[in-house]
């Protein structure tokens, strides 16, 4: 089947990349001309496990394209994704700016039968905007084509995207029409041989369906980091309380985990515009979610707090951080607790040294010559002449460190661990002051 990615960014490559891994035609339109360059010449623009090679495996096949021609990516796939950027507006709405210009291309450009699919996430309703874009360019060149408009949120977690389309839980479709399922069906077939994962739904419930499941595990997430502020005050364990409700299987251990906040490109954002539909859309105040945005706001001050805690005035400090990304394996750093942290240290007067396995050029790129802030190639360099070591984000190879060398390097035995790594009488056992979340 003839596909065209519209927008090559991570969804989009992501979804390209797999599709053409099952035998697929695959063209991917970005504006970004540099980009198209990157990948075109074998590069990566992102960060994700096993995606370039992919990428590299379908363009050598003749599988998987890229192109900045407008009139090419229309012309091409009989399927249309539209997974361009869904960035906050300032009153925290989703800016639809982007799909929007992505549905007037193809209706000014189309010249046979298009299924037109949001895989941005995108607020209810857009589906009918979409539709209506795609419309007005038609009336414009006064032609009647016919076409369809569908939603099929992606539901990929940054670190793993390739396994999760790949061997996917569930497939979304919300479509109105008969062809456009049939057509769906046909392109997701490779990916649910073992069984059926394929929902169908209306338009507007696919939409919600998306938001509602973002919401909720951000839900779990401020919930349980609440309780660990709780546990800790009232000398109880919350890796112990963790054991406790997951074990029952009406609440499972997923989501489970508490620390020092949840970031990225998704729960933050599409938290703040769910609300802001419910708002808008509806006259309703969602005030569990407004909680939970509440809560994790102040969690990602919780490290700076429990630092100002110990050390009272942070004037002179150096601290060293592992862990920048929102979480491992990716170098996304968008909303990301780290940045939080670091704002709260300078504001204190204190200065960092930081390691990250993935985001160190995003880093650079957020901070630049930011003289306060120093970044290094190990983790280890990180701890030179340190104050404490504070963990922000849970990479694998900060999981079983060399206690010792730690000691060693730093000026005082303290671990601040945002992300509860460690068994606390172990490290303490060592001869550390060990000060996680909720334990």
């Amino acid at each position: 089947m003839k596909v065209t990615i519209v927008g090559s960014g991570y969804v989009g490559l992501v979804s390209g990349a797999c599709l053409a891994d099952v035998g697929n035609d695959v063209l991917c339109f970005d504006i970004d001309a540099e980009k198209i360059r990157i990948l075109e010449a074998g590069g990566m623009p992102i960060f994700e496990p096993g995606l370039q090679e992919m990428i590299r495996r379908n363009t050598s096949t003749g599988r998987l394209h890229f192109t900045t021609d407008v009139e090419q990516a229309v012309q091409h796939g009989i399927i249309q994704f539209i997974a361009v950027g869904t960035p906050p507006d300032e009153d925290g709405s989703a800016d639809l700016r982007y799909v929007l210009a992505a549905a007037a291309n193809i209706g000014r450009t189309m010249t046979d039968y298009k299924v037109v699919v949001d895989k941005s996430t995108v607020p209810v309703g857009t589906g009918a905007k979409v539709k209506a874009a795609i419309a007005d360019e038609l009336r414009k060149r006064n032609v009647n084509i016919s076409y369809s408009v569908v939603s099929n949120p992606e539901f990929l977690k940054e670190g793993a995207a390739v396994e999760d389309f790949m061997r996917p839980d569930r497939i979304i479709i919300g479509a109105d029409d008969e062809q456009a399922v049939s057509l769906m069906r046909a392109l997701y077939a490779p990916f649910q041989r073992n069984h059926e994962r394929l929902i169908v739904t209306d338009v507007k419930s696919a939409e919600l369906t998306k938001y509602a499941a973002n919401a909720m595990l951000a839900t779990r997430i401020s919930f349980m980091n609440e309780l660990a502020n709780l546990a800790e005050k009232l000398g109880a364990d919350i890796e112990m309380v963790r054991q406790g409700i997951g074990s029952d299987p009406r609440i499972g251990y997923h989501f489970l985990y508490p620390g020092c906040g949840y970031g990225g490109s998704c729960f933050p954002k599409d938290v703040k515009a769910l609300i802001k539909t419910a708002s808008d859309d509806a006259g309703l105040r969602l005030q569990v979610l407004s909680a939970v945005e509440r809560a994790n706001e102040a969690q990602k001050h919780i490290l700076a707090g429990k630092l100002r805690h110990h050390f009272g005035d942070l004037e002179g400090k150096h601290f060293a951080l592992w862990g920048l990304a929102f979480k491992p394996n990716t170098d996304d750093m968008r909303e990301a607790p780290s940045r939080a942290l670091i704002t709260d240290l300078f504001s204190a007067g204190a200065t960092v040294s930081a390691y990250d396995p993935a985001a160190m050029r995003e880093a650079r790129h957020i901070f630049g010559e930011e003289p306060r802030l120093r970044l290094v190639d190990n983790p280890m360099e990180a701890l030179r002449d340190a104050d404490a070591l504070i963990i922000v984000t849970e990479w694998k190879e900060f999981r079983s460190p060399d206690f010792d060398a730690i000691k060693e390097r730093l000026k005082q035995s303290l671990i601040f661990d945002g992300r509860n790594l460690y068994d606390p009488m172990y490290v303490r056992g060592m001869g550390i002051e060990y000060f996680p979340i909720g334990r």
